[in-house]
């Protein structure tokens, strides 16, 4: 059964940010607005050890535990649909992973419409090929939620290409998929999902596409090759426009002996890990297991 506060959540996205996705006017007033800061709380900061540097011109963040050295490592990609900054449920997952002795390195990428995808690349790139200079690659981990875990799988996929040893592990929440939103079963989860619509989103994937091609792996994951991907976990919500890639990339992992483990959320919405409900707790729970386990 769904929890009243999964209830009550469904019901402040569907009047706060429903409207912003439903047309392609709200995604250009997003697109235009003023991006917001960056910089994680002050908390954290009394909490953990934080430092930042720059990396290729972007701010890249790390938040490690500042009583024991760290036992594993995350590259964690926020969401915001490549237009929104990171907010405070991402750091308050950043801070529970570091708790349990986990470093992580949160790189700062460029959003739409001043930057693309094409920006985004090689920051991370660089992220993951310093981290691993330091640590065993299968100690690291690439986590992210919504866009950020569409960046997350479609970097992942370009590793072999680079000439570099992938991660020991994958948590995707929410990822988005396909930038073209084409899949004929999202209608009917739109219909049900109280955030997310194709509309503005398409109109964001656009920007993010910088004029390539929107079906390119690197936009589009669920095209991407799937060989040599390291074991994976994804979460995802029963009411969550995110939900029909997902299962299409299960089925993509099935049919390739990919080893994927997809958490369906009965009744959640879309990023629902990070919403503060008995789901979203229950399932934090289980990532921050997975990505601190030795």
């Amino acid at each position: 059964m769904t929890s009243l506060l999964m209830r009550a959540v469904a019901g402040y996205v569907r009047l706060t940010a429903k409207p912003r996705f439903a047309t392609v006017a709200g995604a250009r007033r997003m697109l235009a607005a003023a991006k917001g800061p960056s910089q994680p709380p002050a908390r954290l900061g009394r909490r953990h050890r934080v430092s930042r540097r720059q990396v290729n011109g972007f701010d890249c963040w790390t938040v490690a535990p500042n009583d024991r050295p760290a036992t594993r490592a995350v590259i964690y990609l926020h969401g915001g649909g490549y237009v929104n900054e990171i907010v405070s449920q991402h750091w308050a997952l950043i801070s529970r992973l570091a708790r349990a002795g986990v470093r992580v390195e949160v790189p700062i990428y460029g959003l739409a419409p001043r930057h693309t995808y094409r920006d985004a690349y090689p920051l991370v790139t660089e992220v993951y090929r310093d981290l691993i200079g330091e640590v065993d690659a299968a100690t690291v981990s690439i986590a992210g939620d919504s866009a950020g875990a569409g960046l997350a799988l479609g970097f992942a996929q370009t590793l072999a290409g680079a000439g570099l040893p992938g991660p020991g592990r994958l948590v995707l929440i929410s990822p988005w998929l396909d930038l073209t939103l084409s899949n004929p079963d999202l209608p009917a989860v739109e219909a049900r999902d109280p955030w997310l619509a194709r509309a503005g989103l398409i109109e964001i994937g656009t920007v993010w596409a910088g004029g390539d091609d929107p079906e390119d792996p690197r936009l589009s994951p669920v095209n991407g090759p799937l060989a040599g991907l390291p074991p994976t976990d994804v979460y995802v919500g029963s009411r969550d426009l995110s939900l029909p890639d997902a299962e299409l990339l299960r089925t993509r992992a099935e049919a390739e002996g990919w080893q994927l483990t997809t958490t369906v959320g009965e009744g959640a919405v879309h990023v629902y890990p990070l919403v503060p409900a008995p789901e979203g707790r229950n399932a934090a729970d289980a990532i921050v297991k997975s990505l601190s386990a030795a």
